[in-house]
């Protein structure tokens, strides 16, 4: 699973993660250390999303980048 590559290299793309949505802060990133529950919740809380499509974005953003992380 890719998301499992992204928990395992999430010091090197949190930094992806805020390029790719502001409105996640450093300390967002920082205390979730990659968890796929927590960052989902979190794109819910400051996007607005409902919990599908919170999903779909953080599989397609980890789809793109575990690739680069490995």
């Amino acid at each position: 699973m890719n998301w499992d590559i992204v928990k395992g290299n999430w010091n090197q793309l949190k930094g992806k993660a805020r390029e790719e949505w502001g409105e996640l802060t450093h300390d967002d990133l920082d205390k979730m250390h990659g968890d796929y529950e927590q960052f989902v919740g979190k794109l819910q809380e400051k996007y607005g999303w409902n919990r599908d499509e919170a999903k779909r974005r953080a599989d397609d953003w980890a789809d793109k980048h575990a690739k680069t992380a490995e």
